[in-house]
C-alpha cells in the first residue's frame, strides 16, 4: 500500500506527502501518534519507506517530498531558504493532523526538524537528528559540491550505470558502496536521452547555502522536546561534534550505528531501527 497526499506548502507550493503502510487501527476517539519523516538534500520520501513501514505498526508515519525534491513542485525561481523548508514542514504537520509529532530527519531534513522544533514546540513531541552537523561547513564545501555536480556523467544510459557510478566510480566513493548506488538510482528519472536526476542541481546548491555559511547551534539549544542524535561511524557527523550537540540540546541523547556512512538509515536499516526504536517507544507511548 502507498498513498499520496498533497500538501500546500509556503507560497502555495504543492508538496507530495506519502504513507507507505496503513496506520494502526485505533478506537473511535483515539489517534495513532504522528511521525513526520524528512529526507536529506537530493533525497525523496521513498528513501524512508522501510522505516515508515515498521513505524506504521503502531504509529501514523508520513514522509514528505520537500520542495525541489521527489514529486513536489520545483519552481525555477522558488525560495530554497531555511524559512521555506521550515514553513513547509509546519504546514505538513498541521494539514496532515500529525501534531504533536515526532520529527525524524536525515541531514538537511534533520536541520529542518530542529529549527521547526525551536520555532513551534507545540507541534513537536520528540525528534531524531540523523547525521547532520550544527557547524557551518565553509565556502570551500560549496565549491566542492559545484565541481562534484559537474563531474556527473549525465545522462546515464541505464539505471545500472547510475548504480555503478555512485556506488563505485564516483571520486567521492572511498570503497564500493552498493547502498549509495541504490540511493541515487532512486532519485533518477528516465528522459528522452537517458536517466537524469529528478532535482535541479542549482536548486540543491541554493538549498545548502545556509549550512555552508551559517552555524545552527542557537536553534539547537532552543529545542525543548526529547532529541536523539544518531551518527554513522563513517558518516559526515563526527563523534566530538555529535556529543557536543547532545550537550547543547536541553534533552539530548546519543546513538551511533556501526558500519554505516552518511546514509545511516539506508546503509544499515536493521541497525538503524535498533538504534532509534527505544527512543521512539519512550516518546510515542502514551
Amino acid at each position: 500500500m502507498v498513498r499520496r497526499i498533497d500538501v500546500t506548502g509556503a507560497g502555495g507550493l504543492r508538496l507530495a506527502a506519502w504513507e507507505f503502510a496503513d496506520p494502526p487501527k485505533t478506537g473511535e476517539n483515539e489517534r495513532a501518534p504522528g511521525v513526520l519523516l524528512l529526507h536529506g538534500l537530493m533525497g525523496r520520501a521513498s528513501h524512508w519507506a522501510p522505516t515508515a513501514r515498521w513505524l506504521s505498526e503502531r504509529h501514523r508515519a508520513v514522509a514528505l517530498d520537500q520542495r525541489g525534491h521527489g514529486q513536489s513542485d520545483k519552481p525555477p525561481e522558488g525560495a530554497y531558504t531555511r524559512e521555506a523548508y521550515i514553513d513547509d514542514a509546519e504546514a505538513a504537520l498541521e494539514q496532515l493532523g500529525l501534531a504533536p509529532a515526532v520529527l525524524i530527519g536525515h541531514a538537511m531534513g534533520a536541520l529542518t526538524a530542529w529549527q521547526l522544533a525551536a520555532k513551534r514546540p507545540d507541534l513537536v513531541r520528540g525528534m531524531i537528528i540523523c547525521d547532520m552537523r550544527a557547524s557551518a561547513l565553509g565556502a570551500a564545501s560549496q565549491r566542492e559540491w559545484e565541481s562534484w555536480f559537474k563531474s556527473w556523467p549525465l545522462p546515464f544510459a541505464t539505471l545500472a550505470d547510475v548504480r555503478k557510478w555512485f556506488g563505485e566510480d564516483d571520486p567521492w566513493v572511498e570503497r564500493p558502496n552498493p547502498a549509495r548506488g541504490e540511493f541515487y538510482a532512486e532519485v533518477m528519472a528516465e528522459s528522452e536521452d537517458g536517466w537524469r536526476p529528478v532535482f535541479e542541481p542549482e536548486q540543491m546548491l541554493k538549498s545548502r547555502q545556509t549550512w555552508v555559511y551559517d552555524a545552527h547551534w542557537e536553534e539547537l539549544a532552543q529545542v525543548q522536546c526529547p532529541a536523539l542524535v544518531v551518527r554513522g561511524l563513517d558518516g559526515e557527523l563526527g563523534r566530538a561534534e555529535s556529543q557536543e550537540m547532545v550537550r547543547v540540546l536541553p534533552h539530548g541523547r546519543y546513538a551511533e550505528v556501526a558500519e554505516a556512512g552518511h546514509l545511516v538509515h539506508y546503509d544499515q536499516p536493521e541497525a538503524w531501527r535498533t538504534a532509534v526504536e527505544p527512543f521512539l517507544e519512550g516518546v510515542l507511548t502514551p
